[in-house]
């Protein structure tokens, strides 16, 4: 009899165990600044209730090439009301011509369709894009774009004004290193090996800073 209420007893337990373990909220770990991301000092928070995230990048940048996916991968799981957005880096003189195809890119409506492709034709399939003319000839007349006018317009004032005041935002975010996110202009997130941070980390890092910033933002609404 006395072994019948020992096994009932275990039994009880064993169940009691499953059943807390399994109804136990699961929690993420709190991150930390100066480890998980880094505080942007002072803060270039963006104005309104929108919660801004933005892939700091270079055409160049073979890390970023490779991070693309990734970058995919967080659009796709950003919450409603958070913008993704772009912000070529120009951290030397054969940079610069890939950020201002890309900004000539976006004022033409083509960032969409090519975005992945100019990766692919750099990275992957080599191809000699490394001037301006090279890219309005060689790649974007490939998506629509009349060489001469993309040239025109990539040389341009406003192309000029969009290259100065994405520079300046790299300083004000301290960015030293592509691919890096920047969220709300608040935290700046970059892989660390040494830390055990490779891309999926900052994919996961970035997704909990934004639900952060949703949180104090709006804070009558819950955000999962």
């Amino acid at each position: 009899m006395l072994k019948k209420v020992l096994i009932l007893l275990a039994g009880l337990v064993l169940v009691s165990g499953c059943q807390a373990q399994g109804n136990a909220p699961a929690t993420k770990p709190a991150l930390v600044a100066g480890q998980d991301y880094y505080l942007i000092t002072p803060p270039q928070t963006t104005k309104g209730d929108q919660v801004v995230i933005t892939e700091v990048f270079s055409y160049a940048c073979p890390h970023c090439a490779d991070f693309q996916p990734y970058a995919g991968e967080l659009k796709s799981k950003l919450p409603k009301g958070v913008k993704f957005a772009l912000l070529p880096a120009v951290f030397n003189a054969m940079w610069e011509p890939y950020a201002r195809a890309f900004y000539t890119a976006q004022s033409m409506g083509l960032v969409d369709k090519t975005h992945q492709a100019l990766f692919d034709a750099i990275h992957r399939d080599h191809e000699p894009l490394r001037t301006i003319q090279d890219l309005a000839n060689l790649f974007y007349a490939n998506y629509g774009a009349s060489p001469g006018e993309f040239l025109s317009t990539a040389t341009s004032f406003v192309i000029e004004g969009e290259l100065a005041a994405g520079n300046q935002k790299v300083r004000d975010w301290q960015v030293d290193a592509t691919p890096t996110l920047i969220i709300d202009g608040k935290y700046r997130v970059t892989a660390n090996p040494e830390r055990g941070i490779g891309f999926q980390q900052m994919v996961t890092i970035a997704l909990q800073l934004v639900d952060q910033e949703l949180a104090a933002k709006h804070p009558a609404k819950t955000h999962k």
